[in-house]
């Protein structure tokens, strides 16, 4: 009987262990189209001007653009109508008068992977005040989110070629729609081609010391593009003129601060154009920081798609130079083994 008795206990104890155990929550994968972004809040709310103010941070104008493209393409509905396959949207704005005053950014609560951006307050006027201080956050954790999203799309099936590692000591995560379509010393051109005409990625390097200061830094860049526009980049052949991409002269282009690849960089939005000829489109570009080499790297993405929105194209493009890595730099497993 005691033996029993031992036995039970042993059994008891051993369910109890096992209960205890917490459960790894099931989430479906997200969904949705990249740039998509689901508004939860009741309509009148959105009619009203909570939902200008949401619209005027969430669906502002992209920049560098040839005419305007939201951020985001907003689908609002109210909260009684977000439930089924909608809860597994990858990206997502509540926003709801409360008698609480928060906003914050939660992730995986329905799907993986999943940002869920909150935003309450007792007021219109507190929630416009909490949608002002948050705003900026959550675009930038909905954009990282729809890079990611973009990246693993195409990492399915990459190009394989290796001009861009054999020329310039670097790799680029690309599509294998996109091929190696010029290559002149340290100058690669990658391109692939669209209904109504071509998304293109070009790479080359330029000596570190190439901008001397801060005050020319913008035409220094519009420099140095058009003089690698004139010598690799030709347009459409018309007689007796000259063709070549140059940056737009009418707007001078957007530059911020960045880190690509663990490195600090220069990012820049703008407008190309054709020397001669009637032909333009957008551009965006990183000036990486490669000081081990004494040098810059610039990889470019530019779009040609005339009469065609370029929002998506572009962010492609943007997508995939963010893949950027050195050859030169230790893998993480080399520097996990020092």
């Amino acid at each position: 009987m005691k033996k029993i008795g031992i036995l039970f206990l042993s059994t008891f104890l051993l369910l109890i262990s096992c209960n205890s155990t917490p459960k790894k929550k099931y989430l479906p994968e997200s969904i949705g189209a990249i740039n998509s972004l689901a508004v939860v809040m009741d309509n009148d709310l959105w009619e009203g001007a909570v939902g200008d103010r949401v619209r005027q941070h969430f669906a502002a104008p992209v920049l560098g653009l040839s005419w305007e493209e939201p951020l985001f393409t907003i689908h609002q509905m109210p909260a009684k109508v977000f439930s089924g396959s909608v809860l597994s949207t990858r990206s997502v704005l509540f926003v709801a008068k409360d008698t609480l005053s928060l906003a914050h950014i939660k992730t995986d609560v329905y799907a993986t992977p999943q940002n869920v951006g909150v935003i309450k307050g007792t007021t219109q006027e507190e929630i416009i005040k909490n949608l002002d201080a948050k705003a900026n956050e959550m675009i930038k954790a909905f954009k990282n989110l729809e890079i990611g999203e973009a990246q693993k799309r195409f990492q399915i099936s990459l190009n394989k070629e290796k001009e861009l590692e054999e020329k310039l000591g670097i790799t680029l995560s690309i599509p294998s729609i996109y091929k190696v379509g010029k290559q002149e010393g340290k100058f690669v051109w990658i391109d692939r081609q669209i209904q109504k005409g071509s998304m293109n990625i070009i790479a080359y390097e330029v000596p570190g010391n190439y901008f001397k200061s801060d005050s020319t830094l913008v035409a220094d860049i519009v420099s140095m593009r058009d003089s690698i526009g004139k010598q690799f980049i030709p347009g459409p052949d018309v007689p007796g003129k000259i063709t070549y991409m140059v940056t737009e002269k009418a707007f001078s282009p957007y530059v911020f601060p960045a880190e690509i690849s663990d490195r600090k960089a220069a990012e820049v939005r703008g407008i190309w154009e054709i020397e001669n000829y009637p032909m333009a489109g957008p551009f965006l570009t990183y000036i990486i920081n490669d000081h081990k080499n004494d040098r810059k790297v610039v990889v470019e993405g530019f779009v040609f798609a005339p009469a065609t929105e370029k929002r998506d194209y572009m962010f492609e493009l943007e997508a995939i130079l963010k893949t950027i890595k050195f050859v030169d730099e230790p893998s993480q497993q080399q520097q996990a083994s020092r």
